[in-house]
């Protein structure tokens, strides 16, 4: 497969999940600052967290999007990403993955919509198989038959930006019709139909969508985390991720 996005250098892979839910959505942030500020090389990280939990959008708000009583009696953590987008389960089941890409890398990405186009395609065209072909729908979902598969958001800053998205081969679809309401907002592909009735799941097992990604986007050389980076993560669990005016605000 040949690199479906067409940048100006390559890339670098990380593969790092951290135990905890907040650690996990700080570093993804911390990729964002740190290729922005020109500290980090474009990055293109996959993780999956090995336990449950609910992650909002940065503008949702909680009670409208999470059963929290469910959630408090089965101990599910509620969380809140730096991102825009809807509220997600995460947990075994669920690759996600993030670009962290300065402008200049990707040209044209400085618009919201080209961005989100570009990099939605090459997804699409890397996920296919011979049987299931995976497309663009809604604003930043893919789909295969109609159902979503994955789900994206971005958030962008004056020198790059963070394209980062879930990627469903084994959802408990039970479980996030338990713990996240049925949204308001909804992309018109939608309808009116369920969780339920709306989730597919990706025909690969994560290392083939690991390969096929890095493949696409062009990534080289599987890094590890760095020691700026442990440190930023550190601070922003500790002065954002883990506190309540962060992931009670609206």
């Amino acid at each position: 497969m040949a690199h479906l996005l067409h940048m100006t250098a390559p890339i670098q892979a990380l593969d790092y999940t951290f135990d905890l839910p907040n650690f996990n959505l700080a570093l993804d942030e911390t990729l964002l600052e740190g290729v922005d500020a020109g500290i980090l090389p474009d990055t293109l990280r996959f993780w999956e967290s090995p336990v449950r939990f609910v992650v909002l959008g940065s503008a949702q708000g909680v009670e409208d999007e999470v059963d929290t009583l469910r959630c408090g009696i089965d101990g599910i953590p509620v969380t809140r990403r730096c991102s825009a987008g809807g509220c997600v389960l995460q947990g075994p089941g669920c690759l996600n993955y993030a670009l962290a890409l300065r402008y200049d890398t990707l040209p044209g990405s400085r618009d919201l919509h080209y961005s989100y186009a570009s990099v939605l395609d090459a997804l699409a065209a890397a996920l296919s198989t011979d049987v299931d072909t995976v497309v663009r729908a809604g604003i930043s979902d893919l789909a295969i038959g109609g159902r979503k598969v994955s789900g994206n958001a971005q958030r962008r800053k004056r020198n790059a930006f963070l394209h980062h998205g879930t990627l469903l081969y084994a959802p408990d679809i039970q479980a996030i019709a338990r713990y996240i309401r049925e949204p308001e907002d909804r992309p018109d592909y939608r309808g009116n139909r369920t969780h339920e009735a709306f989730l597919g799941r990706l025909p690969l097992t994560p290392a083939e969508m690991r390969q096929r990604l890095a493949r696409a986007f062009g990534a080289e050389n599987n890094r590890d985390l760095t020691p700026w980076e442990q440190e930023t993560v550190q601070r922003l669990v500790r002065e954002k991720y883990s506190r309540n005016a962060w992931v009670r605000r609206r």
